[in-house]
């Protein structure tokens, strides 16, 4: 009797699977022929067939998205249509075409597909850049725009990128002083961190080593994340297939502990006193105006949170990439390095740390700047968009609810648009109207139309000074055995296009030749005057430091009197009278220990 109770139980638990497995079948079908129907009443655009149910998601890879679509451009036609699962998607490779879906049919086509990772770690939608064309998103970017990104609130900011661009100077000094290799994507990626967590949260997290490597693995998994393809997201009745994949999972635990630590800054502020509205960071700004409610919506905690995803994710990444990405070309092309520091060099005056309000002048720079952007764009494929309702692109009329992916990465190819595209060439900007604020649709590498990123004054602003200083400062040459041949391009997955393998270089400080005060003897810096320079290579206990006008040595005296007695620390080591520089002795001093 049980036996046969057994095996009962299993034959209708079999059938209970079958049936659930026929109802599945059906429903795809129905789904599948409901496709099929609007396919013959208007064609849609070339692209390659696809499978029932999942369509072209098994001919995808997301670690490559944006290569594979170009790839497929080239096949089909500027404009191709993919069947992602059970939601139809078009991708848009020209110029032309990207002006036709961010600027003359920008309203229909700005809508946000909601994906599983980016709602969830949005707070579904609460922020900028996942949020729908909605009320909510036009008050969220008013506050964004007005209180956060403007250029009086950015120039508030300015000590802060000032103090931490010497820091990191100060710690690549330290590198050069030894002949050591700095790995420059640890060390900007570093800096771009503890600027925007000093603007944003108020506080600098380097001193906290493990807390500031719990952050960046964070934002790391995050950014890996959102760049997931999910299953779900086109299939929603396979979604299974995530959980068995591990995705749910990470995406929960990735949102746990974020939010935690969101959670964590938040109580912080609440229980701070308040600071005066110059000396605030941007959470004191958002929890001001939540208190104040002054606003057409009532801001959240959530809300809060929301923003601070966007700024800590997009401002770090985006700054420390970019900065990758020139310093890379710039050692790929040293014709283009030594123009860009022969300009910096000459327009600054020779002076040893170049303000914000400098850079503005060199234009070359500027130039070596979007030319890098151009080709390393942050987010080739931007962030995929979805149509609100139907609308005519490139003469196809494309449905509502329909996936749009503008691959920015190919527009910055496009041979049409550009003269010998694979070069990097900023002469091609100079003299040039073409700029990045989403008016030319040949280099949009922040998007344009409405849903434009709004942070590229705050963005450029960090930039420009780093840039500036570390090729100012120093000059640069590859590891021993290493030729400019061997630097590679290859990226990480992620949504952002960022370096796999570290950028490791040597900095040499600069001598400026200037009244015959220095000469410079295989990269280190020796006092013209001086009785014992000609012994110097001899001495085993010289000081391997650089040194080439009395405001660098000004600038570097904290670090060589720490570096000749480690009892005293930096920020209490006493600088001289600049007087004494000039002094043979001071100079023996200063290159000899005892």
């Amino acid at each position: 009797m049980i036996s046969f109770q057994h095996s009962l139980s299993s034959h209708m638990l079999s059938s209970l699977v079958l049936i659930i497995c026929l109802s599945f079948l059906v429903f795809s079908l129905f789904f599948f022929f409901q496709n099929l129907k609007s396919l013959k009443k208007s064609p849609r655009p070339p692209g390659p067939r696809g499978l029932p149910i999942i369509g072209n998601l098994h001919q995808l890879d997301s670690s490559s998205l944006y290569l594979q679509l170009w790839q497929l451009s080239k096949k089909y036609s500027p404009i191709f249509s993919l069947q992602l699962g059970l939601r139809p998607a078009i991708v848009i490779s020209s110029p032309k075409l990207a002006k036709e879906v961010m600027k003359d049919h920008d309203l229909e086509c700005c809508e946000r597909p909601k994906l599983l990772s980016q709602q969830k770690m949005s707070y579904n939608g609460s922020d900028l850049a996942f949020s729908p064309y909605n009320n909510y998103w036009k008050e969220i970017r008013k506050i964004c725009v007005v209180h956060i990104f403007s250029s009086k609130r950015v120039s508030c900011f300015s000590s802060i990128r000032q103090f931490e661009v010497k820091q990191m100077i100060e710690k690549i000094s330290r590198h050069a002083s030894c002949s050591e290799v700095t790995n420059l994507n640890e060390v900007l990626t570093s800096l771009t961190s503890t600027i925007i967590c000093r603007i944003a949260l108020g506080r600098r997290y380097e001193e906290e080593g493990t807390e500031t490597s719990m952050l960046h693995e964070l934002l790391q998994e995050l950014e890996v994340l959102l760049g997931t393809f999910f299953v779900s997201d086109f299939i929603p009745f396979m979604g299974w297939i995530d959980r068995l994949r591990g995705l749910e999972a990470r995406v929960e635990r990735n949102f746990r502990e974020l939010d935690k630590f969101y959670q964590e800054v938040i109580d912080e502020h609440m229980d701070s006193d308040s600071n005066a509205p110059e000396e605030e960071d941007i959470v004191d700004i958002l929890l001001r105006l939540k208190n104040q409610h002054s606003l057409s919506i009532d801001l959240t905690t959530d809300n809060i949170k929301a923003v601070i995803m966007n700024i800590l994710l997009g401002a770090t990444d985006t700054t420390a990439v970019t900065t990758v990405w020139v310093m890379t070309e710039l050692m790929k092309n040293p014709r283009v390095m030594k123009k860009v520091q022969e300009e910096i060099r000459s327009l600054s005056g020779r002076k040893a740390f170049i303000e914000e309000d400098e850079v503005q002048n060199f234009s070359y720079l500027r130039a070596v700047i979007k030319e890098t952007l151009r080709l390393h764009l942050p987010a080739p494929l931007l962030i995929p968009r979805e149509t609100s309702k139907k609308c005519v692109i490139g003469g196809y009329e494309i449905p509502a609810k329909t996936f749009i992916y503008v691959n920015a990465w190919a527009i910055h190819r496009d041979p049409v648009a550009w003269k010998d595209p694979e070069e990097f060439i900023p002469e091609r900007f100079l003299n040039s109207k073409i700029d990045l604020h989403g008016q030319h649709f040949e280099f949009i590498p922040f998007g344009a139309g409405r849903k434009m990123c709004p942070g590229l004054h705050m963005g450029f602003a960090t930039l420009d000074i780093i840039l500036a200083n570390l090729l100012n400062f120093f000059d640069w040459e590859l590891p021993a055995g290493m030729k400019k041949e061997d630097i590679d391009t290859e990226v990480l997955p992620g949504i952002t296009q960022r370096k796999k393998n570290h950028l490791c270089v040597l900095a040499k400080f600069h001598l400026l030749r200037n009244k015959g005060r220095g000469r410079q003897v295989n990269g280190n810096a020796y006092a013209n005057g001086n009785e014992h320079a000609s012994d110097a290579k001899k001495d085993s206990t010289l000081t391997r430091c650089a040194i080439h006008n009395s405001e660098l040595l000004a600038y570097h005296m904290p670090t060589l009197v720490h570096q000749f007695n480690p009892s005293i620390p930096i920020e209490k080591a006493v600088t001289p009278p600049t007087s004494w520089y000039t002094h043979p002795s001071f100079f023996h001093r200063v290159f000899y220990r005892g």
